[in-house]
C-alpha cells in the first residue's frame, strides 16, 4: 500500500479545525535561503487554513507574543537559539525536555497507528539526525518498538533484511532498495534531498513492491509531519489555558 500522505494530512487538520483561530505561531528564519523559504511558505500556508497568524522575528520578541515558536533549520545559530526556547511553546521539540512529540516522530506514529502496525515489532531507523533519526528512534522505543539505529557511526544496512518497519531518515537518494528489504516491510521514509533537480527519498520507489506500507517522497511523510507541528501548538497552547 503507497500511503497518502496529503490525504492524512487533512484528516489531521479537519480534526483541528477552527481550535487554533487566533493562535500565533512565532518563526525564526535565516533570510535568504531559498529552501529555508520554501519550508517557512508552506507552514504559512496550512496556517492560514487554520486561522493561525505566522510571525516571523527576532526570538526574545517572538516569545513575548506567541504560543509556540520554532527555529526553521536550517539555521547558522539554532543550537543556541533552540536551548532559550521554553518546552511549553517548543512546537518542533527540538529542546532538552519537550512536551509533544517532533513533527516527524508525530507522523511516524500516525502512520504505523493508521496503518494497524503492532508494537514489538523489530524497527530500524536509517539515520540519527534531530529532526527524524533521533526524535523517531526514541519514540518507537517508548512505544514498545525493539529498535536499532544505522547510520555513519553504527550498524550497517544488512540490519534492514531482518526489519519488520524501516524508518529512512539519512538524506541520501534511493540509498535504500528493494533487495535490502523483506518482503511485508513497512516502510516509512522521510528522508529528502535533491537529485537532478527533484526532491527524492532514501528509498528506492521500486521498494514499494515489496513493501506492505510505503511512504513515497514527495507526499508521503512530508505533509504529515506539518499537520503534526500544528497539532502540537494546539497540545501546547491549550495546556496553558
Amino acid at each position: 500500500m503507497i500511503l497518502d500522505g496529503k490525504q492524512l494530512a487533512e484528516d489531521i487538520l479537519s480534526q483541528i479545525g477552527d481550535t487554533l483561530r487566533g493562535r500565533k505561531l512565532g518563526i525564526v528564519v535565516n533570510a535568504g535561503d531559498p529552501a529555508t523559504e520554501s519550508f517557512v511558505k508552506i507552514k504559512a500556508k496550512i496556517a492560514g487554513r487554520l486561522g493561525v497568524e505566522v510571525v516571523r522575528g527576532e526570538l526574545d520578541d517572538l516569545l513575548k507574543t506567541c504560543d509556540g515558536v520554532l527555529v526553521q533549520l536550517p539555521h547558522p545559530n539554532a543550537g543556541p537559539l533552540v536551548a532559550q526556547i521554553p518546552s511549553d511553546k517548543d512546537v518542533d521539540a527540538l529542546g532538552p525536555a519537550p512536551k509533544v512529540l517532533a513533527p516527524v516522530a508525530g507522523a511516524v506514529k500516525e502512520i504505523l497507528s493508521r496503518s494497524g502496525v503492532a508494537t514489538g515489532q523489530r524497527a530500524v531507523v536509517v539515520g540519527e539526525g534531530r529532526l527524524v533519526g533521533r526524535p523517531v528512534a526514541q519514540m518507537l522505543r517508548q512505544e514498545g518498538y525493539d529498535v536499532s539505529v544505522v547510520s555513519l557511526e553504527q550498524g550497517n544496512l544488512s540490519q534492514l533484511k531482518d526489519a519488520d518497519i524501516v524508518v529512512c531518515g539519512a538524506g541520501s537518494p534511493h540509498l535504500v532498495r528493494p533487495d535490502m528489504l523483506k518482503q511485508g516491510v513497512v516502510l516509512i521514509d522521510a528522508g529528502t534531498s535533491e537529485q537532478a533537480g527533484k526532491v527524492v527519498g532514501d528509498a528506492d520507489p521500486a521498494c514499494a513492491e515489496v513493501a506492505s506500507v510505503f511512504t513515497p517522497v514527495p507526499g508521503g511523510v512530508g505533509p504529515i509531519a506539518v499537520a503534526m507541528l500544528f497539532k502540537s501548538l494546539l497540545t501546547l497552547s491549550s495546556t496553558k489555558k
